[in-house]
């Protein structure tokens, strides 16, 4: 940090004390090849889904590392949403992970590999930009070089366009994003928002996180590469609200417009903000449907009529 302080600046649109409050998570889910090198990884390891969870996978993608400019990396985001009573989603960002300079084709199979690892429900990815390009590689199958497996195509649920690029009868979990200045502004205020309520979760500090760790029988005699991978994802998270407090914001026409300043990124927020609008859309749907089934399930009880006798007529 060049020994700044780590806090809010003038103009900032997300405040520290906000976000820092939602680090609650205690352990992030690592992808299998991670968890693994535990001797005791039932804390770390991907869970079975819950009944009614869904989980989404976001990506904003970069293709080139560059050394001029700091602001080109691709950042994964794994949500998993949880139902509550009051028939909202929590949002659990249980992992993330962060790369620069990997090729379209690298990025889409390690996309569609924690897809199928995470036992996702959608992949949320922005198709204006670099996105395309792994985006069209998702409605077609993939092959992994490695181990021959091959991932089927998938389809897109929210876009016609690229639904009919995909074959017929692929599963529809792509959610593209076509960005507007007002998409955009509404993702900004939805998540400040998500933040302000508590229903936006992060894996706790680093420092936290590798006491936890700690405690995880086979930690101790790992070596410092391999704890490295087990802490990234906290890692990730203090650069995710490094981030969010970095940015800047501009309100003109009604909507609010997110700017970085010169070396700032801004991959982390846009992954994480796309994620929590679709969580959003979903919530909505949630909704819907609780509320189309209480209404089907009232019954109505109505009291019989008392019919009065008259006399009789002799």
């Amino acid at each position: 940090m060049e020994c700044l302080w780590f806090g809010d600046l003038d103009g900032t649109f997300f405040d520290f004390d906000t976000v820092s409050k939602n680090r609650k998570i205690a352990y992030p889910m690592l992808p299998d090849d991670v968890s693994i090198k535990l001797t005791d990884s039932k804390k770390v390891k991907i869970l079975p889904k819950q009944n009614g969870e869904k989980r989404i996978l976001s990506v904003d993608l970069a293709l080139m590392a560059s050394t001029k400019n700091k602001n080109d990396a691709s950042a994964i985001f794994i949500n998993q949403l949880l139902p509550t009573k009051a028939g909202r989603y929590t949002n659990n960002l249980v992992y993330t992970e962060s790369s620069e300079g990997a090729h379209t084709a690298d990025q889409a199979l390690r996309v569609r590999k924690l897809y199928e690892m995470y036992m996702c429900d959608y992949i949320v990815i922005d198709v204006k930009g670099v996105g395309f390009g792994v985006a069209d590689s998702l409605v077609r199958d993939i092959n992994d070089p490695d181990t021959g497996e091959v991932y089927p195509a998938l389809s897109c649920c929210n876009n016609a366009e690229w639904a009919a690029r995909a074959p017929h009868g692929a599963e529809k979990a792509l959610w593209v994003i076509n960005a507007t200045d007002k998409f955009n502004s509404e993702c900004a205020i939805l998540l400040r928002d998500g933040f302000r309520a508590g229903r936006v979760r992060l894996l706790m500090s680093e420092y936290d996180g590798e006491t936890s760790l700690a405690g995880i029988r086979g930690y101790g005699s790992l070596d410092a590469s391999d704890k490295l991978q087990l802490q990234m994802p906290y890692i990730n998270t203090t650069l995710l609200i490094n981030e969010l407090i970095n940015l800047q914001h501009d309100e003109t026409s009604g909507f609010v417009k997110i700017t970085r300043k010169k070396g700032v990124r801004k991959d982390r927020y846009s992954s994480l903000s796309y994620s929590y609008w679709v969580a959003c859309q979903l919530e909505s749907k949630l909704k819907k449907r609780n509320s189309s089934s209480s209404e089907s399930d009232q019954v109505f009880m109505f009291r019989g009529p008392k019919v009065k006798q008259g006399r009789r007529v002799k």
